[in-house]
């Protein structure tokens, strides 16, 4: 495995802003890297009399089988169909002659709103998907893939009494893949929540969605691995099952034999476009700290240490007088971050936080990740052949979700849709900053910028978030020049904002 490809920043990124969302399947990760909103008022469309769920599952003692049917016969009625649809701007990579060996790309090839296309369309483009959901209070609160509803325009929540709602997206989360939809009904039937942390390996355990559209399809397996880290930053330690997963499937729930929720369906590695295997669920315990944050404030927070890392391998543990290779190497500390403040440099090897191990660089992305901006954290550090404690208080992580100039504050408005690029995204265009367009209209749009436009810089300052554009913004200039990068040219584009 290349160091270089191995190099990972704690910082938030998720694999799942890079999901392609048209047919809203569960994602595909193909390991060859690693291993070589305004909501409408809803409104029922069908009446249906109120589902009555089955008696609750006994808990399952260890190395009993499963009552599959009475799972799905009480856990059933809660899982939802969501269909979506919208506009996008299509992903430059869908393109590319090395897609099906992206690790990022998502396997639609036959589904419905995504082809594969011999020439870069210009602007957005319609879709439609379809992945699931599950109701978690009976209110309609639910919870699905971040990638499911992304980019959409509309999102409808379907029972499997065949009513259908119309759902607002309280928020979603691209980091850790995770959304939250509201809508409004009452006495709804919900799942039962279990403990992530409790699953082991080999446990048995069911998923439920709606794989291709076809709904209430359940398939069993067992937990192949835990704490799985992907080959795409992700902050996520996901549960891995060789429960079928497929296109649809994603945001279902994950049942562990007693019937109780213990995952989020959301990726699978397949190199065929179908299921092979391997699938991987996001633990509940995670989605529901992401969801009291959502519901609480509309977005989520994550924090940031600031260092590139890089796995340890015995040879690099041998060097360093190590019993063992373990930890996170640090091979770069950002200037001004978390871990700069806090005295941490290159060669270290990070290996507890708050005294939980740090058994791979994986690991301390994870703990990092999903922990609050602000947070003081207890560091182990391996140096100079000797362990020491460092404590950290972390930053905060950029935020990877959609944001408008509308909401800058006083000033005029650029009528533009901004979000931060993740990682890979930057690596891509070749760029170490500025914003990415999600949408353009108003002043914008009618001086030529698109979505999909990198905004570089502003009136000559770069841009690294959203607080430069509102600083220009705040001073009330009649006009403003933008340094915008499209495709492989940079160009200067000014902005009358009358």
């Amino acid at each position: 495995m290349s160091t270089t490809k191995t190099l990972t920043t704690v910082v938030v990124t998720a694999a799942a802003t890079t999901a392609l969302v048209a047919a809203g399947s569960a994602g595909a990760i193909d390991f060859k890297h690693l291993f070589s909103g305004d909501s409408k008022t809803p409104v029922a469309t069908a009446a249906a009399a109120a589902v009555v769920p089955a008696a609750p599952v006994a808990p399952l003692p260890p190395g009993a089988v499963p009552d599959y049917r009475a799972i799905v016969k009480q856990a059933g009625p809660a899982v939802v169909g969501v269909m979506v649809s919208g506009e996008r701007q299509p992903d430059p990579n869908e393109d590319g002659p090395d897609i099906q060996n992206d690790p990022f790309f998502r396997f639609f090839r036959g589904m419905p709103g995504f082809q594969m296309r011999g020439g870069q369309p210009h602007g957005k483009v319609p879709f439609r998907g379809q992945g699931s959901g599950f109701i978690i209070a009976s209110d309609g609160l639910i919870l699905t893939n971040a990638h499911v509803v992304r980019d959409a325009k509309t999102v409808t929540v379907r029972l499997t009494d065949h009513r259908e709602f119309e759902a607002k997206v309280l928020g979603s989360d691209p980091v850790t893949d995770i959304a939250v939809l509201r809508i409004a009904a009452k006495d709804l039937p919900t799942v039962r929540l279990g403990n992530s942390d409790a699953a082991e390996v080999g446990d048995r355990v069911l998923a439920i969605g709606a794989p291709y559209g076809l709904e209430q399809t359940a398939t069993q397996g067992i937990v192949s691995a835990k704490g799985r880290s992907l080959p795409d930053d992700t902050v996520v330690p996901f549960i891995q099952t060789d429960a079928a997963v497929n296109p649809g499937n994603s945001g279902g729930p994950l049942f562990d034999g007693s019937g109780a929720v213990i995952g989020i369906n959301a990726q699978i590695y397949t190199q065929s476009g179908g299921f092979q295997g391997l699938s991987f669920a996001i633990p509940i315990n995670i989605a529901m700290k992401v969801k009291d944050q959502i519901v609480a404030t509309g977005h989520v927070q994550h924090g940031r240490l600031g260092v590139m890392i890089q796995p340890v391998n015995q040879a690099l543990a041998d060097s360093f007088g190590m019993a063992k290779p373990e930890g996170a190497l640090v091979s770069k500390v950002e200037k001004g971050s978390a871990a700069a403040e806090a005295g941490i440099k290159p060669g270290d090897v990070i290996t507890q936080v708050n005294g939980k191990p740090v058994t791979d660089a994986g690991s301390l992305s994870s703990q990092i990740g999903l922990a609050a901006p602000g947070e003081k954290v207890t560091l182990s550090v391996w140096r100079d052949h000797g362990s020491k404690t460092i404590e950290a208080k972390l930053g905060k992580a950029q935020d990877d979700s959609a944001s408008s100039d509308s909401a800058a504050g006083e000033g005029p408005q650029l009528g533009l849709a901004l979000r931060n690029l993740s990682r890979d995204e930057k690596r891509q265009a070749g760029v170490d900053g500025g914003l990415l367009v999600d949408d353009a209209e108003g002043a914008a749009a009618r001086a030529g910028i698109e979505a999909g436009d990198i905004v570089l810089a502003i009136n000559g300052k770069p841009v690294k978030g959203m607080d430069d554009i509102r600083a220009v913004l705040k001073t009330h200039p009649k006009q403003v020049a933008l340094l915008i990068k499209r495709d492989d040219e940079t160009l200067f584009v000014p902005v009358p904002l009358n």
